[in-house]
């Protein structure tokens, strides 16, 4: 089965059943936040560690290759061993990511299945011709005696694992153990961790080991049972400190749960490291290359800090360690690209399919992930996209791109986006600006970024695009898509249209002729309809405007505190840069109410605009409005007086309002144009 999070832990009762009655079994899970003070849908260990105590067996991967390839470990291990088993990968940063990667199939594994063991276990089947019973009460005079019966068949467990991963190095070439070691041989500092973390390591200490430096990785594949033999053996001998990784928090233990196993492990040793231990990456917060380095120098000092955090900023228990200028690690030659889409824009589901397009058709290494927001539909989608000749293992967010492209044009005055291009980097912007409108509409800052670090800028208007072609307004996926394939030459673009007419072709072709043969001409215009910007010399110039973001000047003290302080950096995407201080009053995850209030997010491609001399005054409009954009309103003459200029109004037709004025006003910065005013007007 497969599961994550809170319906993990709803399993728990059953997963002692399971493992107390030996039935092989596998759970996969991508894993994932538990809710505590807050709901957190994305990525981390929490879930898996509270289910260590249970009885199953619990492997961990740290790529897509790897649960490829150590996935069938589980199935054939439990068969064999009796052992239930959790398989387990990072929720959203491995379970989300495109990659391109050899397959295992069922030929493959089928041959490795311990037939005897199958037919034991068929045996053990509850059945009316056997019949047994089991699952029986027992007393205090039994119970602890059976319950220590297990331990055999958890001892064996290691072995049988260990077994099979040597079966599948044979058929792969791809060498695994419980404990996989990369560095220095004679490093002497060591990490120690689990999941994708892993991949991001591996290319932090080739950049060290470059410079002479003597580090390395453990990589933890078997959890549980944990193998100390497995995995003193994997440990350098020369490995004078160690810093245990943990993607979970226990509040109140001396420390987390791979922590305590590795000192548990090392404990009474002759000449033992010493050992640290330290969190990261709780609800999927990124792990870059330079915090894995801000490790390796915590290990370098006289006085390593334990109990650390990577990836935040602690001022208020001083736990962070400090990181550095951020490292580039990916191999020489990767193309890095970043697309800043709108939730249902079709951003995401075009650049997944450029992702195999580039990935089925050339002989380059392909990856792609996509960074959302919680909100889906009108929130803002950062698609992660890298292709190189050598293996990709970034297993973080792009801050360094190649190619940036914005699909919505309000985001330039939000968000830092063209500050993430390398210099002499292209940047595509989907916008309606002429020369005239780009010089009124882009930030100081943006124009200044693009004059004195010589990036290629274009233009292109997919919404009118998209309307031309009969895609309508919001589907400008495909047409961006063809600009930048185009752009960005990876492949010929010829057979790049050819490429992306199939892909559409096989997305919809489903839907008819006709929806297909909109895609195909929205695939031919983006590619012919991108405009170059020339680039004019008054921009290197020009002054820094900031953000757009919406601060609370006049209401509630504890919605403008918490507006000002928060929410603005989040509605930002800065909420990184916010240190640990700033929940200090809300760390039971309390907040403020009425603060959506100060969130104009401005998503609409197409607002709607009242038209007094139709409108019957129903106000049907505002009642179908979802998120209340839509509000009628009766003025007297005295808050017509006070009213601004360009207001429109129109006589009242209600019987209790007459002689005053109605008008219906709408917020286009809240409105998500989705037209349900438009469908529900009876005029």
């Amino acid at each position: 089965t497969y599961t994550a999070s809170q319906g993990l832990l709803l399993m728990i009762p059953n997963m002692y059943k399971i493992a107390g009655e030996f039935l092989p079994c596998v759970f996969h899970v991508s894993a994932r936040t538990l809710a505590s003070h807050a709901l957190c849908i994305f990525g981390d260990h929490q879930d898996v560690m509270s289910t260590r105590q249970t009885g199953f067996a619990m492997l961990a991967e740290g790529s897509v290759q790897e649960v490829m390839d150590l996935a069938g470990v589980a199935h054939l291990s439990t068969i064999k061993a009796r052992v239930p088993f959790v398989n387990f990968f990072d929720g959203f940063r491995t379970s989300h990511e495109i990659q391109k990667i050899e397959m295992l199939e069922n030929e493959d594994l089928a041959p490795l299945i311990d037939q005897e063991a199958l037919q034991e276990f068929r045996n053990r089947a509850l059945n009316p011709e056997n019949p047994v019973a089991r699952g029986m009460a027992e007393n205090p005079d039994t119970f602890f005696q059976h319950r220590e019966s297990c331990n055999n068949y958890y001892e064996a467990v290691p072995a049988i694992v260990e077994e099979y991963m040597n079966e599948i190095s044979k058929i792969t070439g791809r060498k695994y153990g419980l404990f996989d070691y990369y560095g220095a041989e004679d490093a002497d500092r060591v990490i120690i961790a689990m999941g994708s973390v892993t991949e991001a390591a591996r290319e932090a200490i080739d950049y060290l080991t470059a410079k002479g430096e003597k580090v390395g990785l453990v990589s933890v594949h078997l959890y549980r049972p944990f193998s100390a033999k497995h995995f003193l053996a994997a440990v350098p001998k020369t490995a004078k400190r160690i810093a245990v990784l943990d993607r979970t928090k226990e509040p109140g233990a001396t420390g987390e749960p791979l922590y305590l196993d590795v000192k548990d492990v090392f404990y009474g040793q002759e000449n033992a490291p010493e050992i640290v231990g330290g969190r990261y990456g709780l609800g999927s917060k990124d792990t870059t290359p330079s915090q894995i380095l801000a490790v390796f120098e915590n290990l370098a000092l006289p006085m390593p800090k334990n109990n650390f955090t990577i990836g935040i900023v602690d001022d208020v228990t001083n736990l962070s360690l400090e990181t550095g200028a951020p490292l580039v690690t990916t191999p020489e030659g990767t193309t890095n690209c970043k697309f800043w889409g709108l939730g249902a824009d079709g951003t995401v589901g075009a650049n997944k399919n450029s992702i195999k397009i580039i990935g089925d058709n050339t002989d380059m290494y392909a990856q792609a992930y996509f960074d959302y927001d919680s909100k889906k539909s009108g929130g803002v989608t950062m698609s992660h996209l890298r292709f190189g000749k050598k293996p990709i293992k970034s297993t973080y967010l792009i801050h360094k791109a190649n190619f940036v492209a914005c699909h919505n044009p309000s985001y330039v005055n939000k968000y830092h986006m063209v500050e993430e291009l390398v210099d002499g980097g292209t940047f595509l912007l989907n916008c309606p600006w002429d020369e005239a409108g780009l010089e009124e509409h882009l930030p100081g800052q943006v124009k200044a970024f693009i004059a004195n670090h010589n990036i290629k800028f274009y233009v292109i208007d997919g919404v009118k695009i998209g309307i031309e072609t009969g895609m309508g307004p919001t589907r400008i996926n495909t047409i961006l898509q063809s600009a930048f394939f185009k752009l960005a030459k990876i492949i010929p673009e010829e057979k790049a249209i050819e490429l992306m007419k199939a892909a559409a072709k096989a997305t919809y072709g489903r839907k008819g002729d006709d929806v297909v043969a909109k895609n195909w001409a929205a695939i031919d215009e983006g590619a012919k309809q991108i405009k170059e910007v020339a680039v004019p010399e008054s921009w290197k110039n020009a002054a820094d405007e900031g953000l757009t973001t919406t601060h609370a000047e006049s209401g509630r003290a504890d919605a403008v505190k918490f507006v000002n302080t928060i929410q603005a950096k989040v509605t930002s995407q800065e909420g990184n840069n916010l240190p640990v201080s700033a929940f200090a009053d809300y760390v039971d995850g309390t907040t403020p109410s009425g603060t959506s209030a100060y969130e104009k997010r401005g998503t609409a491609v197409m607002v709607p605009e009242w038209d007094p001399a139709s409108c019957v005054q129903c106000n049907s409009c505002a009642f179908v409005c979802s998120h209340a954009t839509i509000r009628p309103f009766i003025l007297d003459e005295n808050e017509v007086k006070v009213a601004p200029s360009q207001i429109k109004l129109a006589d009242a037709k209600h019987a209790v309002a007459d002689g005053m004025k109605f008008t219906m006003t709408v917020s286009p910065l809240d409105c998500m144009g989705c037209g349900e005013c438009i469908t529900v007007c009876p005029a």
